[in-house]
């Protein structure tokens, strides 16, 4: 395992058990005893754990996402591949919103350079975008949440239900074909809502991992999806496409 995947399994056992020890890492990783403790001490600069003596106990409130940080890095390459998928779906010329997350940032590089109007809505796609003069960036408002810098809030949903695009790439946190698309933050669920109804088309973009997961707030079931792009295994998703979604797996 590299590091990244290091880091998925110590934070699965964080959820499963609340505390882990160095020693029964290191036998599960089938790696040494400090190259734990430097994973550990990553995940604890990430305020993701705290260390104690022997291991690390969560930090993480249930229900809570992964700092921005640690996401980025997490299945990156995956994420990497869903966004070129998903950015070919689009022509020049169009208008598309841009969500925020990992994925969403991941999409916005993909789109980066291309002759588009893009309204992003986290602070990381703005800054990426606008560097680029191809690309014209229109800003939705909102309050930036601390450390991934999403924009939410009446603002945001306010400029979104101004506006009619002809795409938008939506991230999620879980989804399964019978709880709908999620999202852990409620206010993040709203905007995600509204950034839906203001598109023609709606592509959701989500990693395989998504699918094993739950969250707190629902944005709508997955029949409001036009599209989906993933790197989950067509098997994965068949109770998905029944539901009339395009399943696009990279």
């Amino acid at each position: 395992m590299d590091a990244d995947q290091r880091s998925v399994h110590i934070v699965a056992r964080l959820r499963e058990h609340d505390r882990v020890d160095v020693a029964s890492l290191a036998r599960e990783l089938d790696t040494s005893e400090v190259t734990v403790r430097r994973d550990l001490d990553a995940l604890a600069a990430a305020g993701v754990l705290r260390r104690v003596h022997g291991g690390a106990v969560s930090l993480l409130l249930r229900g809570e996402d992964l700092p921005f940080a640690l996401r980025e890095q997490t299945d990156a390459e995956a994420k990497a591949r869903i966004a070129r998928a998903a950015a070919a779906l689009v022509t020049d010329g169009e208008a598309v919103i841009v969500d925020s997350g990992s994925t969403g940032l991941a999409v916005a590089r993909a789109l980066a350079g291309r002759r588009l109007t893009v309204v992003p809505m986290s602070l990381p796609a703005a800054t990426l975008l606008v560097t680029d003069g191809a690309t014209t960036v229109k800003l939705p408002g909102g309050t930036a949440t601390p450390g991934e810098g999403a924009l939410v809030g009446p603002l945001a949903d306010a400029t979104l239900r101004s506006l009619r695009v002809d795409t938008a790439f939506v991230t999620c946190c879980g989804l399964n074909a019978t709880d709908g698309v999620m999202a852990y933050d409620d206010a993040e669920a709203v905007t995600k809502r509204t950034a839906m109804t203001s598109a023609r088309r709606r592509v959701l973009v989500a990693e395989a991992a998504k699918l094993q997961r739950s969250a707190l707030a629902v944005i709508g079931p997955v029949s409001d999806v036009h599209v989906m792009v993933t790197d989950a295994p067509r098997a994965a998703v068949a109770e998905i496409e029944d539901q009339g979604v395009e399943v696009l797996c990279v």
